[in-house]
């Protein structure tokens, strides 16, 4: 891939669009004053953010399955917490009383 000189590091993309799909680019660019390669970069960067939020969020709810699933086995660790949330919570409920 090409090196442009505007970021020393930064790689040239090359990819097909239809005339009036760049039209339309070129216009929203326009509208929020700015050159269109700072708005695709832009996209690029959210598009991948949200790849990675993805990711993460899988990754969040797979160990909340496990976890779970580990509390339901009363001689695990994490059902021994759960009992010590609950009398915590109890506790604090009797002092709100």
């Amino acid at each position: 891939m090409a090196r442009t000189s505007a970021e020393p590091n930064a790689d040239v993309m090359t990819f097909r669009i239809p005339p009036a799909l760049k039209t339309a680019f070129a216009e929203v660019a326009r509208q929020e004053e700015k050159p269109v390669g700072a708005l695709l970069r832009e996209l690029i960067r959210e598009c991948v953010k949200q790849k990675e939020r993805r990711e993460f969020e899988a990754e969040a709810r797979r160990e909340c399955v496990e976890i779970n699933a580990a509390a339901r086995d009363p001689n695990s660790d994490e059902a021994a917490v759960m009992r010590e949330l609950d009398a915590d919570l109890e506790e604090f409920s009797k002092e709100w009383k």
